[in-house]
């Protein structure tokens, strides 16, 4: 799973949003930030980012079934054991695809290229998974399935720090410096533990799902202030990355512990 690590944490690095995009000409300048949009703007921004957001999940969690109901999941732990060259082709493909699903959802032009930025980038989440997945099913064969749980547990910090963003509609941009220090330092770690081949342990789990945590209040705060009201597929992405990334951890630390 060190590549996986790797991968999956390189796909977050720099953290998604607009904050240092909005003034770019690249936007659509009709559309207004959601903090000067009215009241009615800024609350149909919001829904329908959520929204997407919820047919992200829906559709990654249909996607995880239609891959182990067929051959594909297979497929992909046979390619992975290939080699080292294998992991590195998946973890360079991860990562270019992250970019550019980002890019594509950022569009102002095109929302057919929004929404095939998010839809691209919850296909591959939904790929990068599977080896995850598959560990978790096999250790739930043992005993009671991890992952209900995991998901409960994600959705419930998911849930709660969403509620304090909107409560106290605290502006936590200035989170993005932490986040970048952090999630460099936690990719360094990452490839000096793949390079040396030795584990991390349960601590980097935590300090992850930490960062995951921290990634969900800034998009949260984002999604409030900063985007612009046609750029809910890109606030969806952002978001939908943020809750995927606290979901792999919540999983690892979930089953480091029953080992």
């Amino acid at each position: 799973m060190h590549g996986w690590r790797v991968a999956r944490l390189a796909s977050m690095i720099p953290p998604k949003g607009p904050v240092m995009e909005l003034q770019s000409t690249s936007y659509s300048s009709s559309a207004p930030i959601v903090a000067q949009a009215t009241p009615n703007e800024r609350a149909a921004f919001i829904t329908t980012t959520y929204l997407h957001l919820f047919g992200a999940i829906v559709a990654f969690a249909a996607l995880e079934l239609m891959w182990f109901a067929t051959p594909m999941a297979g497929a992909m732990m046979q390619f992975l054991m290939l080699g080292r060259f294998a992991w590195l082709a998946f973890m360079g493909a991860f990562i270019g695809v992250s970019y550019v699903a980002n890019n594509w959802a950022l569009s102002a032009t095109s929302k057919g290229k929004q929404y095939a930025g998010l839809g691209l980038y919850t296909l591959f989440e939904s790929i990068m998974f599977v080896p995850m997945i598959a560990v978790a099913l096999a250790m739930g064969q043992q005993g009671h399935s991890i992952l209900p749980r995991a998901m409960l547990i994600t959705l419930t910090l998911f849930g709660g720090l969403t509620g304090v963003v909107f409560i106290t509609r605290k502006d936590f941009s200035f989170l993005r410096s932490a986040l970048i220090f952090g999630g460099f330092a936690a990719l360094g770690l990452a490839v000096i533990s793949m390079l040396f081949g030795f584990t991390l342990g349960m601590f980097y789990s935590y300090a992850l799902v930490a960062l995951a945590c921290g990634y969900i209040l800034y998009d949260t705060s984002n999604v409030m202030l900063r985007y612009r009201t046609n750029q809910h597929a890109a606030a969806a992405l952002a978001l939908f990355a943020a809750v995927m990334l606290l979901f792999w951890y919540v999983l690892r630390i979930l089953m480091d512990r029953r080992r």
